[in-house]
């Protein structure tokens, strides 16, 4: 399967890439018939059948400005999907976030059981190390350091930290650069990494243009985050796919309950105006992620 032509409009590049994604997936995720069969079962009931596999497109858009193979790209995809995929499996968990429906679906514990949900987080996390580890991604040093920061990214650092922080601020009013670091490290670190390694796996970028490339990143990590809030307060559970309210009912700091529903809604267009114009020395290779980024920004779900 072929990625469709940067010619093609938006809409049928992104079906292209999500169905690639998801074929790789399946192909790379441990088959449901292996021992031991129920934990593969959960692993394949987490990991494939949904979501908008944002991080991957991310990846796959980023990979453009490094004339990145679509093959290389499906590696550092899936990668990233199945430590996002992780994070959803534990966050749901009656010990972190305590929900029952993702992705318009009963979550990973309460269709499975909270031991084997654990260890499904567990998994999917190991194996993404192992497509990165064990890929041809050129040049050995740069492989290490892209598996480097994947682990930067959603370790204690990154994604796990966040989570952490998250955790330990529900009844708390945060201020904004407080709640901004939360968001950087939860949500932000992730979409970050998927951006870098995404572009990683083509021809190096000149400094200049990979510090573009990480502010774009984290403006858009934290539109994403913006944007999440927003959608938590505005949206319904059957539109999210997941119960709509929930940050608000756990006390949670959020955009919306720090500014306001049309103050926040005004910050993430000042961070899509300043995600897009950091893409700008990339010319029209950065199409895509420009387009991404409007779907990021005004997406309803």
């Amino acid at each position: 399967m072929s990625v469709t032509s940067s010619a093609a409009p938006f809409a049928d590049w992104m079906g292209d890439v999500q169905r690639r994604v998801e074929a790789a997936l399946a192909h790379h995720l441990p088959s449901a018939n292996g021992i031991p069969q129920r934990l593969h079962e959960a692993m394949r009931y987490a990991a494939l059948g949904g979501g908008k596999r944002v991080r991957p497109l991310l990846a796959f858009a980023a990979g453009e400005l490094s004339g990145a193979t679509a093959e290389n790209l499906d590696v550092i995809a899936c990668a990233v999907e199945l430590i996002h995929a992780y994070s959803l499996v534990h966050d749901d968990l009656p010990c972190m976030d305590d929900d029952v429906l993702r992705r318009g679906r009963p979550t990973c514990h309460v269709e499975y059981d909270e031991a084997t949900a654990l260890l499904v987080g567990d998994s999917l996390q190991t194996l993404a190390f192992e497509l990165l580890a064990g890929a041809d991604l050129g040049e050995p040093a740069r492989q290490l350091e892209m598996i480097a920061l994947l682990a930067h990214a959603s370790g204690s650092r990154g994604m796990a930290g966040g989570q952490a922080i998250d955790l330990a601020a529900a009844g708390k009013a945060l201020e904004q650069p407080e709640l901004e670091l939360m968001h950087a490290l939860k949500t932000g670190a992730l979409i970050r990494a998927a951006v870098l390694l995404g572009a990683q796996a083509g021809a190096p970028l000149t400094s200049e243009r990979r510090g573009q490339l990480d502010r774009f990143a984290k403006r858009a990590g934290l539109l994403f985050q913006v944007v999440d809030d927003i959608l938590d307060c505005t949206a319904s559970t059957a539109t999210l796919g997941k119960t709509a309210g929930k940050d608000e009912a756990a006390e949670k700091p959020t955009y919306v309950a720090l500014l306001g529903l049309d103050t926040a809604r005004a910050y993430a267009e000042e961070l899509h105006a300043e995600a897009l114009a950091a893409l700008a020395v990339f010319g029209d290779r950065a199409a895509r992620l420009c387009q991404l980024t409007d779907f990021i920004c005004h997406r309803r779900f």
